[in-house]
């Protein structure tokens, strides 16, 4: 049975989860911050968990989530994991529709987008993307995210409970403020 990696970060018992559709530009940014946040308030002082948010109109999400829960299970399962979603920041255009509907994209494979991941990333997925227990992350992940309430991301909770007040486009000084108001 292979042992998925939490996508946790940081061991506060101030919870911070993030809500992420890894193509999505509003939840790259959020993603890039978390390092950021977790730095200037103290990994002891805060958790942060990624939760993985699968929208329908990022064509490619199902492929992309399944293939980050995928490397979730390697060896250092939470670093490959991170470096999967940081590959697909970097290279967002390489794995979304223009206009969520069309562009060069619309000729790719599932298998050719998770050889691309494999590429930027460098991390070998081909594998554990075959897991029942990716699929049991998968089915997780997506069953969270509709039990509170989520729909579309990013979407942030702190402490359990939503909070609207919290934006991609925000400063990681006004994320530490609004944690530890």
């Amino acid at each position: 049975m292979a042992h998925l990696s939490a996508l946790t970060w940081g061991t506060g018992t101030r919870i911070f989860e993030i809500f992420l559709e890894p193509t999505c530009p509003f939840s790259v940014k959020a993603l890039r911050k978390v390092p950021l946040l977790l730095e200037k308030v103290g990994h002891e002082n805060l958790t942060v968990h990624i939760r993985l948010q699968s929208q329908p109109w990022h064509m490619f999400s199902g492929v992309i989530i399944r293939a980050i829960l995928a490397a979730s299970t390697l060896e250092q399962g939470r670093n490959r994991a991170h470096d999967v979603l940081l590959a697909v920041a970097d290279h967002r255009e390489e794995f979304e529709f223009t206009d969520h509907c069309s562009g060069p994209n619309m000729d790719a494979t599932p298998a050719e987008i998770l050889e691309r991941l494999e590429a930027y990333s460098g991390v070998a997925l081909a594998e554990a993307f075959l897991l029942e227990d990716v699929t049991k992350a998968v089915k997780w992940h997506a069953k969270y995210a509709r039990q509170n309430g989520i729909h579309v991301s990013p979407t942030f909770m702190v402490d359990g409970l939503i909070d609207p007040a919290f934006s991609s486009g925000d400063s990681v000084e006004d994320w530490a403020a609004r944690l530890f108001a």
